[in-house]
């Protein structure tokens, strides 16, 4: 009798680092249900992430470094997944596997970047990097949202996490053939996350469950904080509440595996997306004076180990993956996915991985692959391409920082003595190294990924200030501020036809005027939002609609909602779309929300 293919679950948390658990020694914060499960999993104790979200997401989902892949920042049209990429749930997909993502995308919130564009059979998702930044539903703020199933906003009743593994634990259910335990989501239809397109019942399933907390701002209900309010060595109380949460989630999750008898033929996985942005705080340098962050220097953003270790747990028991033993060999994101095809048995696609798979180390019967890999960890937090310099090159032993301070991370874990000018020999092999792979990946560093306009699958499309090129406005307390942005998008025209473009400061769900504020009350409900609830009105008196270099231009009066443009466009292919806002002094205000419908398709 063949043994079916194991079910996989990928849990990721956002923000959460190493050392933001009690089981890798924080002493604080308690996370009991993730405890017990890292002593009984295989833990990777040397794995590597990208030190922010969408970088790690993007490697995550490819096997491929995120300045190949094009998602190597987290706005500026560059957290975007190039669409020739091939994703872990089209892996599984081609395989028969039932795929769904619960939580956080941050690839791409337009056709054919969305996760419902990219594998995944069913989706319930916020949109953005994180629950009310200014793609996501307007007013969104961790509880008693709107999220997007398959596209479509539905109201949810609840925590953010706790609808995120609500949505999971029900879609297992239906894949395991169990009662569904009902509609957790006000207003959704009828409780059936399968959908039409899915394959046979018996399928194994695979589920990307990536929860948005503890990502800033911290929110969550005061019982899960409150245990941390009177300790004066935790930074942020409610970062550690939203934590607890999570176990809390995490535990249930388990729970329920072994309830419908799934638990041994499943591959569960527990890990983090960067370092952590909320555990400590930190001197000049980069090392802890507060708080917790298992000896390591730096936290999210930064190029030091405690930018980009983070803890990495599986869990297979009827694979023998069990029974608490570490691998100690360096290991990265970009092996995730190998790892899988590997261990599920999947056809590998015709793609050149950055990855390798650690499947032969995990029963422990090896201790390290071949050869002395070199990784190279690069991002950056602008519409301008990386520099070639502001990196890391590693390697088991090495860390190479910035492409000058090197630091032997077995002797020197915490990265306190920098041996450069010791060891002159490394540094020059792994520049060498690294001037190798930039010669390789630096000619398609300027390319976006533009967002289709015209395509049926989203018609209408919207546009928004977060991905925009140039200055973003990337939450929605931005929008309320009326903070500036720059109105310019990387598009591709699909087709050619007669298009409606609609320029808005505010979204159409909100249904305000251009020149409306909202009142504090809504404005200090908002994410980042200041005490004082401020709304800053702008009074433009004209619009401007520039694509394919052809300029429209409108007047503007007092209570319009929105400026419209009607063009036919005979033209195809990608170019650059600028819509803006100009007052009666000449200010120019890039808008916010475009939204674009191909009005030949919806007549």
């Amino acid at each position: 009798m063949t043994t079916p293919r194991p079910n996989v679950i990928l849990v990721i948390t956002d923000d959460q680092g190493y050392g933001d658990l009690g089981c890798t020694g924080h002493p604080w914060l308690k996370t009991p249900g993730i405890d017990a499960f890292h002593a009984d999993a295989v833990r990777l104790t040397d794995f590597h992430v990208s030190p922010l979200c969408t970088p790690t997401r993007g490697a995550l989902m490819t096997g491929r470094r995120p300045v190949r892949n094009g998602a190597w920042a987290t706005c500026w049209g560059r957290s975007i997944l190039r669409k020739s990429e091939t994703t872990m749930a089209d892996v599984f997909g081609a395989a028969g596997y039932r795929t769904a993502m619960f939580g956080k995308w941050h690839l791409g919130d337009n056709y054919p970047y969305r996760p419902q564009d990219r594998g995944f059979q069913h989706v319930v998702a916020h949109k953005g990097g994180g629950v009310g930044q200014t793609p996501d539903f307007w007013g969104n703020n961790y509880f008693d949202d709107t999220y997007y199933q398959n596209g479509e906003p539905l109201e949810h009743a609840g925590y953010c996490t706790d609808v995120w593994f609500d949505e999971a634990i029900r879609f297992i259910e239906q894949c395991a053939g169990g009662q569904s335990a009902g509609p957790s989501a006000a207003g959704s239809r009828d409780g059936n996350a399968l959908s039409e397109n899915s394959p046979e019942s018996d399928a194994p399933f695979f589920v990307y469950l990536a929860t948005n907390a503890p990502h800033t701002p911290y929110l969550v209900s005061e019982e899960y904080a409150q245990p941390y309010h009177e300790n004066p060595d935790v930074p942020e109380p409610e970062f550690c509440g939203m934590i607890a949460n999570i176990d809390e989630n995490f535990g249930r999750l388990r729970r329920r595996l072994a309830e419908l008898g799934l638990e041994e033929n499943t591959i569960l996985v527990f890990m983090t997306d960067n370092g952590s942005s909320g555990g400590s705080e930190l001197d000049e340098n980069q090392h802890v004076v507060r708080g917790y962050n298992a000896g390591m220097r730096g936290k999210k953003g930064s190029y030091y180990d405690g930018g980009h270790r983070v803890p990495f747990f599986l869990r297979w028991p009827e694979g023998g993956l069990e029974g608490g033993r570490d691998v100690g060999e360096m290991s990265l994101h970009i092996d995730v996915l190998p790892t899988f095809i590997d261990l599920c048995g999947l056809d590998a696609p015709e793609v050149d991985f950055d990855g390798r798979s650690i499947a032969p180390l995990l029963p422990g019967d090896r201790t390290s692959l071949p050869g002395d890999r070199v990784h190279f960890l690069q991002y950056r937090q602008d519409t301008v391409p990386p520099e070639k310099w502001t990196n890391a090159v590693m390697t088991r032993r090495w860390r190479l920082v910035r492409g000058k301070e090197l630091y032997d991370i077995k002797a020197d874990p915490g990265q306190r003595q920098d041996v450069a000018a010791d060891y002159p020999g490394v540094v020059e092999r792994l520049r060498r190294a690294h001037d190798a792979w930039w010669d390789e990946i630096s000619p398609g560093l300027e390319t976006y990924c533009p967002i289709t306009l015209g395509n049926p699958a989203e018609n209408p499309a919207r546009l928004c200030a977060m991905d925009v090129l140039g200055d973003v406005a990337w939450h929605q307390t931005h929008i309320a501020q009326a903070r500036k942005s720059t109105g310019t998008w990387a598009v591709e025209i699909e087709r050619p036809g007669r298009y409606r473009f609609s320029l808005r400061r505010w979204p159409a769900e909100r249904d305000l005027a251009i020149d409306g504020t909202i009142p504090p009350e809504e404005a200090r409900a908002l994410i980042y939002a200041p005490e004082d609830g401020r709304s800053e009105a702008i009074r433009p008196v004209e619009a401007r609609l520039s694509l394919f270099d052809e300029e429209r231009s409108g007047s503007l009066e007092s209570g319009d909602k929105s400026a419209g443009f009607t063009l036919e466009i005979a033209r195809t292919g990608t170019t650059f779309l600028h819509a803006s806002f100009i007052d009666d002094e000449g200010v120019i205000q890039g808008t916010y929300y475009v939204d674009v419908e191909r009005l030949d398709e919806a007549e």
